[in-house]
């Protein structure tokens, strides 16, 4: 992306709002409803997963798969608020590796939630709880470094673009 683009996100109204508000609708408003969005698509899947390795036998699988529509819900509600977060700092973000591996990961574990869904509840075939079980080990994987490695982008900021 061109540094002047990237300029002219962090300066907009938007990002200066985000970063610089006192309100409570900015920041730490957006940041909880990415939390709770968080905790539905990542609790929730989680959730579906260690049913599907073996934990709490005594839940049946089926009904777990009116779970998918909150799961999407909740990653609807990251989506755009982590969009608004991008907004504030689009430079810290778009120059950091670690963001590119933190949205890879982002995209193949919603590549394992669909093949779960598709694959064990849809059409659900012999080999449906091996799979199941490769799968949820997999997603769970996805997740642990969707979230560590949106945490550790804290940590790993360099300006690349802006130097000094």
């Amino acid at each position: 992306m061109p540094p002047e683009f990237l300029r002219t996100i962090e300066q907009s109204g938007l990002a200066a709002w985000m970063r610089e508000s006192d309100s409570f609708l900015a920041y730490p408003a957006i940041i909880t409803l990415h939390t709770f969005g968080l905790a539905l698509l990542v609790g929730l899947s989680a959730a579906i997963c260690l049913r599907l390795l073996g934990v709490a036998p005594g839940i049946p699988l089926a009904p777990l798969e009116r779970f998918f529509p909150l799961i999407w819900l909740g990653f609807w509600v990251n989506a755009v608020t982590g969009v608004v977060l991008l907004v504030s700092y689009p430079t810290k973000s778009f120059t950091d590796p670690v963001f590119y591996v933190k949205l890879g990961f982002i995209a193949a574990a919603m590549v394992y939630m669909q093949l779960i869904r598709s694959r064990v509840f849809r059409h659900p075939s012999p080999a449906a709880a091996a799979d199941g079980k490769h799968l949820a080990a997999v997603l769970l994987l996805m997740w642990f470094g969707a979230i560590f490695a949106g945490k550790f982008i804290e940590y790993t900021y360099t300006n690349l673009i802006y130097p000094g």
